[in-house]
């Protein structure tokens, strides 16, 4: 993929520091990272931290400057990305990681929302996808490109049987998931749900647990496999 700052017209605008959101890189390629953080410094709301060009780079620096996101490329010399993502995640949950990559296989997209990505992008993805992606996850969204999405769909055309832990989430905890599932955030199923904000947290750290998962993505995906193996006739 090209990023070219070019895209972005006119001289970059300042934020207040503490209004920016803060990302993070890791990408391999030096003229890729390179691309990645002018597009970055050119654009509004967003401050890049730190650049890595390791696995073992980002695990050293990357916990001290505590990023609020991180772009994180798959394919990386020594431990891959989806290894990295793990770590990362174990050290600070709350961050949120996209990984941008050239892969779209159903092996890779799972195994990396299974070590805590929320979103997942291909590396031909313009800078304005990326960084509405960016916006996106610190809303609480997942965001992935339309051949993912549909890679991910198509998984669950055979989906597994359905488990005892749907049975255990109660009415409400499933009204959330099925708008999950169709991409909102908490506050808009909030507003759609006429319940606060801090209950559909509440609500989501108990789907969490009983889904024994870890992330909005993970939820959604056992909860969409479960509600196709459902739907179908027996």
């Amino acid at each position: 993929m090209t990023v070219d700052a070019q895209t972005f017209h006119g001289p970059a605008r300042s934020a207040p520091q503490d209004a920016m959101t803060t990302v993070a890189l890791v990408e391999d390629s030096a003229p890729m990272r390179r691309n990645l953080e002018r597009m970055l410094r050119r654009a509004h709301g967003v401050r890049c931290v730190c650049a890595c060009g390791t696995a073992e780079e980002a695990i050293e620096q990357i916990p001290k400057v505590r990023p609020d996101v991180v772009l994180m490329d798959i394919n990386l010399p020594g431990a891959s990305g989806i290894e990295c993502t793990g770590r990362l995640k174990a050290l600070m949950p709350g961050m949120q990681v996209i990984m941008l990559t050239v892969y779209e296989d159903t092996t890779s997209i799972f195994s990396a929302l299974k070590a805590g990505a929320c979103g997942y992008l291909l590396k031909r993805s313009s800078p304005s996808e990326i960084l509405d992606a960016v916006t996106t996850v610190c809303s609480g969204g997942a965001p992935m490109t339309s051949e993912i999405a549909r890679k991910i769909v198509m998984t669950f055309q055979a989906p597994p049987p359905i488990t005892a832990e749907a049975t255990i989430l109660s009415t409400r905890e499933l009204e959330i998931l099925e708008l999950l599932s169709q991409g909102k955030v908490s506050k808009e199923i909030a507003e759609k749900l006429e319940i606060s904000y801090h209950t559909v947290r509440v609500h989501l750290k108990h789907i969490y647990e009983k889904l024994h998962v870890r992330s909005r993505s993970e939820a959604m995906i056992k909860f969409m496999a479960e509600k196709g193996a459902a739907s179908r006739p027996q």
